[in-house]
């Protein structure tokens, strides 16, 4: 049974994407997911695998190698996780082709349902591949490579779908950003998201509203994203995070970028934005996150100390040359918060707006029970 990529090219690429992991060459949800993709659809392309089963676990294999160069982005395993169930899904309609009485069961999806309304009553069947119904042939011995042949293209097709999900996933979540941002409201968000910039930029055509930006010390990443903002002729004010307990009073609503999304509706972000949650929370501030669908991981917090055990260098936050003060001080400098479901109030996402509470929900949809640990 095959359970590695089948050539030394898919190796050599598994490989280098695992080294550039590790050394955090690649950095970012979005980024890690993306290049996932990359490997997984050149892994998937060139494999060689008689049926669904060996398949499966070449894919997973890929999947481990990746996370366990980096297990602190979690997109890997969730991109992976993501193209398993949709290969699953490929392969199970593929095969109900050969039943002339197989009609689909209506599914009810809680994404489906919070953009579309109540699911219809007769299901659109799912796009399959006319060559392919009626022609799997697993564990062939006259011609062992048949069914993967067949079944490629079909495959492909659902890797792709993942890769179009992520290129279009700011503009799926930006798209209605005016009915959550008012005129002259003042908006707080903290340090420097892809997804929230888009966000906020996308209501600035039709609401006039200030911006306030906490610079996140030590990265400073808020001064990046207050001056992108700034351009966009968005009123834009930035300032030290030591102030943001004294300017909650003032703010409208809070907009945060998430890392990952947990099984429990937690989530791990930038650091800083627990401070944010806790003084929305005192202040009665509504806290929206802005994120992605592919950070939903089926993990749940650990309730560690400290975020999601990321640390950076913690001399960015006090210097080797203090002298008698850094032997006397454990300095840590996280890379993200953990913030708690309760200090959330809903998630903005690609398949429309989510309470924390929904989160388990969407990632029982979103990934099959047995990929939970890959």
């Amino acid at each position: 049974m095959a359970t590695e990529p089948s050539s030394a090219e898919n190796h050599r690429v598994v490989e280098s994407l695992a080294a550039r992991l590790r050394r955090r060459q690649v950095v970012g949800s979005r980024e890690t997911a993306l290049e996932t993709v990359f490997v997984l659809r050149q892994v998937v392309s060139k494999a060689r695998f008689s049926n669904i089963d060996q398949l499966v676990e070449i894919i997973r294999s890929v999947g481990r190698k990746l996370v366990e160069a980096q297990p602190k982005e979690y997109t890997v395993g969730n991109t992976v996780r993501k193209v398993l169930h949709h290969i699953r899904e490929e392969y199970h309609t593929a095969s109900q082709g050969t039943t002339a009485s197989s009609t689909p069961k209506p599914s009810f999806s809680i994404a489906k349902f919070v953009s579309q309304g109540q699911p219809r009553k007769q299901a659109t069947p799912q796009k399959t591949s006319h060559e392919t119904r009626g022609m799997l042939k697993e564990n062939n011995p006259d011609d062992p490579d048949a069914f993967a042949r067949t079944l490629k293209p079909v495959l492909m097709e659902a890797i792709q779908d993942v890769f179009d999900e992520l290129e279009t996933v700011y503009d799926n979540i930006s798209k209605n950003a005016k009915d959550h941002i008012h005129s002259d409201e003042i908006i707080l968000t903290i340090g420097k998201s892809s997804t929230v910039e888009a966000f906020l930029k996308s209501a600035a055509p039709y609401r006039k509203y200030t911006a306030i930006v906490a610079d996140t010390a030590p990265s400073y990443s808020g001064q990046e994203m207050a001056q992108s903002l700034s351009s966009a002729g968005i009123s834009t004010v930035l300032v030290p995070d030591s102030s943001i307990y004294a300017l909650m009073s003032r703010i409208n609503k809070v907009i945060l970028g998430a890392h990952a999304i947990l099984a429990n509706g937690g989530m791990f972000a930038i650091t800083g934005s627990l401070l944010v949650a806790t003084a929305a929370r005192a202040h009665s501030t509504p806290v929206v996150v802005c994120a992605g669908q592919f950070k939903l991981t089926p993990q749940w917090n650990l309730y560690h100390e400290y975020g999601a055990l990321d640390f950076a260098d913690p001399s960015s936050v006090l210097g080797f040359e203090e002298g008698d003060l850094v032997d006397k001080v454990d300095v840590v400098n996280p890379f993200y918060d953990y913030v708690r479901p309760e200090m959330i109030d809903a998630y903005v996402t690609n398949d429309g707006d989510h309470p924390p509470s929904s989160v388990y929900r969407l990632i029982k949809e979103a990934y099959d029970d047995e990929d939970y640990e890959l």
